[in-house]
């Protein structure tokens, strides 16, 4: 349950129209007459959103707003003006507001924008925890795992968090990027400013430029006002930006700029605007292979990897896949209404014996329909949907015997797809491991001996999951 906030003089009509959105969600609705009890009702109350009027009675929204910031700046406030007022609103805007509506209020608009600052909320506020094992009771998001490169993710989250550096979060789709992203987020220096998560995917490239930067009125067709982008609103705060290898060129261009000054131009402007935000990145695509086919800029991936973190996927991942199912058992018999305690071994193996193209996103959405087809406080594989046959994934390509004939007659006969590309990790796997044993984990002497890049072995065994202990930079004093 969420609550709301309406801060305005007159909230006869915004005061129905969010009775009329909220009227089955439960969520809570307060309201506030003036200025000043606006703000004691924030403090006193901490709510999930805050709806402001621009003019009260008593004194000026932007004043009103400056004094919310100072409550807890992570609330997102959203404007309600009229026509005439729409400078005092794109200051707001400059200020930090998340948006703001004209009078009168359309209630789809409204229904969308609240929607969107309430998971901003949650997101900002709600912790993500970070835990080898599930926690005794659910509080917020956790990154759960006890494997070898999940503490090593926990050391890397640890380390980087209160230095004011630009991150860039690696790993396949799935894999929980944007909960490690809030955890150095919720433990940095910035974790009482506003975090705001952006989806380079889910915005049409010819509009990403506008939603970063902003744009002046007239910039374009249908720019009939000023827009400050996300970098000028969340001005002191962080920014995570996913799927930042969908970024296209001209915005990647800005983008560098951005990081090497904190100064960028609204889009269609003149004006240099400054702003003061830690970035982290995420990506599931390989930037150096677009940077090859000129699809992305070398000296942005520079700038992005100041400290670079890589989520494994869920397949290298062994024994965490049983502490991983407990945890969101028993988080969906709370949303489901199930009370279902345990997990057969045979189910357990079918979990296991599966590849997880989909990796933690595709298990929540296996468990939640096993759970809903259960009839009983016991998970049983009849429950589970149909996974296909099963694969043999990078983790249990270790465990196979090194002759490759032998291996791929096993891969044949379990069946599926993706063969070309799990061979050449199983081949990857075994020769990498064996010529850096041989060269005592000298990575100058390994790339001599397979015939390749520094660049390509450092992502190769990023990609594997495998580590050492001695970098290219530290083996070339000894190389002689």
């Amino acid at each position: 349950m969420a609550s709301v906030l309406l801060v305005d003089d007159n909230p006869a009509l915004i005061q129905e129209q969010l009775a009329h959105i909220f009227c089955e969600a439960g969520h809570e609705i307060g309201v506030a007459l003036t200025g000043q009890d606006g703000v004691r009702q924030a403090a006193a109350r901490k709510p999930d959103v805050i709806l402001l009027d621009l003019r009260l009675p008593d004194i000026s929204g932007l004043d009103v707003y400056q004094r919310l910031r100072q409550v807890d700046a992570r609330i997102p406030v959203i404007f309600i003006t009229d026509a005439t007022n729409a400078d005092s609103a794109i200051e707001a805007m400059k200020q930090g507001a998340y948006d703001y509506l004209s009078k009168p209020v359309d209630l789809r608009r409204l229904r969308l924008v609240l929607g969107q600052a309430m998971e901003l909320s949650r997101l900002a506020r709600e912790p993500a925890e970070v835990a080898e094992t599930p926690p005794d009771e659910d509080r917020g998001d956790s990154i759960i795992g006890r494997c070898p490169p999940m503490i090593e993710v926990y050391k890397a989250i640890g380390r980087v968090a209160g230095q004011d550096v630009t991150v860039l979060i690696t790993g396949e789709s799935g894999t929980g990027k944007e909960l490690v992203a809030r955890a150095i987020y919720q433990h940095s220096t910035r974790a009482l400013a506003p975090f705001l998560a952006i989806n380079c995917a889910a915005i049409p490239e010819l509009l990403q430029e506008s939603e970063l930067f902003g744009h002046e009125k007239g910039a374009f067709t249908g720019a009939d006002r000023k827009r400050i982008g996300k970098f000028e609103q969340c001005n002191g705060g962080t920014i995570f930006l996913d799927e930042v290898g969908d970024m296209p060129l001209a915005t990647q261009a800005k983008m560098l700029r951005l990081l090497q000054e904190q100064t960028f131009e609204r889009v269609g402007g003149n004006e240099t605007v400054r702003t003061d935000v830690r970035l982290i990145a995420a990506t599931n695509h390989d930037l150096e292979s677009l940077a090859s086919e000129g699809k992305y800029r070398l000296d942005l991936i520079y700038r992005l990897s100041g400290f670079t973190i890589h989520l494994p996927p869920l397949r290298e991942r062994g024994d965490d896949q049983p502490l991983l199912v407990q945890h969101y058992m028993r988080r969906f018999n709370r949303q489901l209404g199930r009370e279902l305690r345990e997990i057969t071994p045979e189910a357990m193996k079918k979990l296991r014996e599966y590849s997880w193209p989909g990796n933690i996103r595709e298990l929540q959405s296996v468990l939640k329909q096993a759970m809903l087809r259960s009839t009983g406080p016991v998970l049983v594989p009849e429950f589970l949907p149909d996974l296909g046959p099963p694969k043999l994934g990078a983790a249990a390509a270790v465990e196979v015997a090194p002759r490759i004939e032998t291996w791929i007659e096993q891969r044949l006969q379990a069946g599926g797809g993706d063969l070309y590309q799990e061979v050449h990790q199983h081949v990857d796997r075994y020769l990498l491991a064996q010529v850096l044993r041989m060269t005592d984990g000298n990575q100058l002497q390994a790339v001599r001996i397979l015939g390749i890049a520094p660049r390509t072995l450092r992502l190769k065994l990023r990609e594997l999951g495998l580590s050492i202990t001695r970098s290219v930079e530290e083996s070339k004093d000894d190389s002689a």
